[in-house]
């Protein structure tokens, strides 16, 4: 029964994965906003300094 729990989720996140899920590499960053760790808005803009912009997005972060 588990078994079979677990392939039925398996199969429906496999459904609800974009195919084209980001930005290519070479293709310039989408303008974005979002709240930092203080509930302030960062920007592209606001982070971009003189010398650009190097995002590192980590998914499994343990904190």
């Amino acid at each position: 029964m588990r078994l079979l729990l677990l392939l039925s989720a398996c199969v429906l996140w496999a459904q609800n994965v974009p195919s084209d899920p980001g930005v290519k590499v070479g293709e310039p960053m989408p303008a974005f906003s979002l709240p930092n760790q203080n509930g302030e808005t960062q920007t592209l803009e606001t982070l971009r300094g003189p010398k650009g912009l190097m995002l590192v997005f980590f998914r499994s972060a343990d904190w």
